[in-house]
């Protein structure tokens, strides 16, 4: 065969290479890219995953979330997927896999790679065989659905190592056998009915509603109906012991005395012969055993009511101990059925145009402690439909009455502005207080600055600090323009109410809670003079201001102020402005600035304008400029068009829904 011509052969290589060299691209984009194609190819045959191409990243596919390049998320509900999932076992970063109304069959593989599964959601498909084993495995499982498949054997009992679990739905498939008796502490969210399981019910489960347990003949015992206990035979081979069962009817016993049986003998002194030879119970002795009966019944139901007395008195002690959010980790609720126990579960309320959900999507949400505040804990919650949000629990706050509340709500929900957290919804009932925010995924302010000091560290940039700054004053710019009636203030400035977006934008979050704070609260570093000497609730604008000017000298210095030591003394503490106050006064500007910033050139003038806006928001009261032109300050500073203070972005214009009538109601 003669060989191809040179300026055939030249392309033909260009293109070998080309090839695999996009295919290597494509592959070390993330390791788990041969893993989703092969599991694409098996399963996809709707040709409905069209995102899926060799020629695009993987982690930018449809129900793909990565990170660090590794798939962490997979959520593929409803796409007409069928086969094995067994491909998909080699992504062993992933946190949550949710393969829901589908039609995948056979067995579960291997699920032990899984180390690091969250939420595993397999319900409505045509899974088979048993209870995937290696499930039990999972030790940080918290949500386990299975439910509408075709399992069966029995379910085992090694389920009792998923100590995190909060979710175990396996109803409406074939298991057959006891439920085993185990104790899962955290369990909200159980149902096993549908199946063909028996027995009694163990009692770590009893506290869950009927209805999780239907469709199961031959269950007895809590919350079901009673088990009657019957002795099995000992003649028949591999019978022992006794055998609960539902109970069944009892015959109808007549009431007539003649229908008792007679006691005939010598010793009988009850009866006396009739005049047919028969005997008959006498009246004392009727009177006797209606007696002893009324007797026997009271007895019983003293010992009943004091049984279930306890019992509920438990459920109520661990109810008040375990309430919603509770976990620093996830967030749990008091009961899935608050209702059937009398508690006030209230209800979530939505602002305008807001995507709304129910608060058991709520509890059911996977979730993690983002940290505590002066008003309560702030959790990330990721919801079942994939959606994030933020809630803030309001547990060390002083709340007065649900009106005076959700007055305040509505004025702090209606606020919208690029530069701050919005206030989706709220939670009200006597037990919680709620709030619902947009999720910002990059970090605070605090942590950018002092998060992971020492080698290995990126630091902050100036260009980032210097537009940080700009975002978070016309953010609270916004909130002091926004009701002029009210004269809103944040009440809470410091740099881990400081969240950032994707983007690298500031958003201020925490404005308008400071009128819950406990009074006499101690100072964080950031509170101006006046609010310390207060009783910690009278915040003003101008006390803002302060603390946006601590805020802009934790920027410049890099220092927390709520740690700064004294110098002079070598003990005790010193705030932030009086440190650098006495620095500047001794003319040594440059010891002021963080040494992380002193690798950028040509920025001594910027920092030193900023330094000079910082201590002028930190003067004495009347001497404070308004956040208005702090704003126009920092602009200046920048570079950037400016606008007059009376004629800025930063009014109530950005929000229309928001009225002075709004502003009002909170009056």
């Amino acid at each position: 065969m003669a060989a191809l011509p040179f300026h055939f052969t030249v392309p033909i290589i260009y293109i070998f290479f080309l090839s695999h060299f996009i295919l290597l691209v494509q592959t070390s984009t993330t390791p788990d890219f041969n893993a989703l194609i092969s599991f694409k190819n098996a399963s996809d045959t709707s040709k409905k995953l069209t995102m899926w191409n060799t020629t695009s990243d993987p982690c930018t596919w449809n129900g793909v979330s990565c990170i660090n390049n590794r798939v962490s998320r997979l959520v593929l509900e409803n796409f007409d997927l069928q086969g094995s999932i067994l491909p998909l076992t080699s992504l062993t970063h992933l946190r949550v896999l949710s393969l829901k109304h589908n039609r995948f069959s056979g067995p579960i593989p291997s699920l032990s790679n899984f180390t690091s599964l969250k939420l595993l959601f397999l319900s409505h498909n045509a899974f088979s065989g048993d209870f995937p084993s290696t499930v039990t495995s999972l030790s940080s499982l918290y949500r386990l659905d299975l439910s509408y498949n075709n399992f069966s054997g029995e379910i085992p009992a090694t389920v009792n190592h998923l100590t995190h679990l909060l979710t175990l739905r396996l109803e409406n498939n074939q298991f057959s056998g006891h439920i085993p008796g185990v104790s899962i502490p955290n369990l909200q969210d159980f149902n096993v009915s549908g199946n063909h399981l028996s027995g009694e019910i163990p009692e770590s489960f009893s506290g869950f509603p009927e209805s999780s347990f239907h469709q199961n003949p031959s269950l007895c015992g809590a919350p079901v109906q009673k088990c009657n206990y019957t002795v099995a035979d000992p003649n028949k081979p591999g019978s022992e012991g006794a055998i609960a069962s539902p109970v069944s009817p009892l015959p109808t016993v007549s009431s007539s005395p003649s229908s008792l049986p007679s006691n005939e003998g010598p010793s009988s002194k009850t009866t006396h012969k009739n005049g047919n030879g028969g005997s008959k119970i006498s009246h004392v002795g009727l009177i006797a055993i209606i007696v002893g009966d009324v007797l026997v019944l009271a007895i019983v139901c003293v010992l009943l009511y004091c049984y279930f007395w306890r019992s509920y008195s438990k459920k109520l002690r661990e109810g008040k101990g375990s309430k919603l959010f509770e976990s620093e980790k996830i967030i749990y609720s008091s009961s899935p059925y608050p209702a059937q126990a009398g508690f006030d579960r209230g209800r979530i309320v939505f602002f305008e145009g807001e995507k709304r959900f129910e608060l058991e999507d709520l509890l059911r949400a996977s979730a993690e402690m983002l940290g505590k505040g002066g008003f309560g804990t702030a959790y990330k919650a990721v919801l079942d439909d994939g959606n994030v949000v933020a809630v803030k629990r309001l547990k060390d706050a002083q709340i007065g009455g649900k009106r005076e509340f959700e007055q305040h709500m509505e004025v702090l929900g209606k606020l919208r502005h690029p530069n701050i957290v919005s206030l989706r919804a709220y939670y009200f009932a006597r037990e919680e207080k709620l709030l619902v925010y947009d999720f910002m995924p990059n970090a605070t302010l605090f942590w950018l600055l002092h998060g992971n000091r020492g080698p290995g560290r990126t630091p902050l940039d100036w260009t980032t600090r210097l537009k940080i700054a700009a975002g978070a004053a016309r953010g609270i710019a916004f909130i002091h323009n926004s009701c002029k009636s009210l004269r809103l203030t944040h009440g809470n400035i410091k740099s881990t109410n400081i969240l950032l977006d994707k983007q690298g934008n500031a958003h201020v979050s925490d404005f308008g809670l400071s009128i819950f704070a406990v009074p006499g609260g101690s100072s964080n570093g950031y509170r101006a003079p006046e609010a310390i000497a207060s009783d910690g609730r009278k915040q003003s604008q101008k006390s803002d201001v302060y603390s946006f000017g601590v805020l802009l000298l934790e920027l410049l210095t890099g220092k927390c102020p709520s740690s700064m030591v004294d110098s002079h003394s070598g003990s005790g503490t010193i705030d932030l402005p009086r440190w650098v106050q006495s620095v500047v006064r001794e003319e040594w500007t440059a010891e002021v600035f963080d040494i992380e910033l002193m690798r950028y050139k040509d920025i001594e003038e910027e920092m030193v304008g900023l330094l000079q806006i910082a201590m002028a928001c930190t003067a004495a009261p009347d001497q404070r400029p308004r956040m208005c032109h702090v704003v126009k300050m920092i602009d200046e500073l920048r570079g950037v068009e400016v606008s007059p203070c009376n004629d800025m972005l930063d009014s109530a214009s950005e929000s229309p829904s928001l009225s002075e009538d709004a502003c009002g109601a909170s009056q």
